[in-house]
């Protein structure tokens, strides 16, 4: 089965149209303010009118929201989960309050850190925000891929942090992932992301270790990943 992809912290038209056209399973929007990623309820609304029926399912990040912020969003935005940076009690209220499927998110360190229960629908695991960050998640840093190898999840659950066209083949391959969430990494600059880098990640998640891949040039670059969690570029 495919790996399954989630672009998160989209805020435009070219990045949400590029995420659709290169085949993603879910696209997020930030509801935070203090990411660099944050939108208001108001414009996810009216980005996600143009969405094709069958295209990416909508899922909305918070962190630690109050039901009134959640409910706002919902007015505006017809999402399709709910992704949470909260404690899980608070996860599983948020579920059974607004009936649908609930995200929560899990920064470890160690294995020690991986969750043994959780009661929500699925688990974003990422490396554990560094300390004094202002931000929960979306830190873009990746943590010892081999501490997933083998865990027994107790839902179904995406990797995150630090992800790349680059890299992804490796973190699957050594995490055991199927699913996996990126933001920054396929971003020209924070917030902005990239329809090039959205591609070349979509592509390179769903191939398998040893194929040669060929992504969109972009400026000129003729692009092959050539084994897994490696690229190589030359003059077209």
């Amino acid at each position: 089965m495919p790996v399954r992809v989630k672009i998160c912290g989209l805020r435009d038209e070219a990045g949400l149209d590029a995420a659709c056209a290169a085949g993603a399973d879910w696209v997020g929007f930030v509801f935070f303010a203090r990411s660099p990623r944050h939108v208001t309820a108001e414009v996810a609304g009216r980005l996600v009118r143009g969405m094709p029926g069958d295209g990416p399912r909508r899922i909305g990040l918070f962190v630690r929201p109050s039901d009134d912020e959640i409910r706002h969003v919902l007015d505006h935005v017809p999402l399709d989960g709910i992704q949470i940076y909260d404690d899980a009690s608070r996860a599983v209220a948020v579920r059974e309050h607004f009936g649908l499927p609930v995200w929560l998110a899990s920064g470890i360190d160690s294995r020690a850190d991986l969750p043994t229960g959780c009661g929500v629908d699925a688990m974003v695991i990422e490396s554990r925000a560094p300390a004094g960050s202002d931000r929960p998640g979306g830190n873009a840093r990746a943590f010892d891929w081999t501490l997933t190898a083998g865990w027994q999840a107790p839902a179904p659950w995406l990797l995150a942090g630090g992800l790349t066209p680059d890299n992804v083949q490796t973190a699957t391959r050594q995490s055991g992932a199927r699913a996996v969430d990126v933001s920054s990494g396929v971003e020209s600059a924070p917030g902005v992301k990239s329809p090039e880098l959205i591609h070349a990640f979509v592509r390179a998640a769903r191939t398998p270790s040893g194929r040669v891949l060929a992504i969109d040039p972009p400026q000129g670059l003729k692009v092959t990943v050539q084994s897994a969690g490696s690229m190589s570029r030359t003059r077209a």
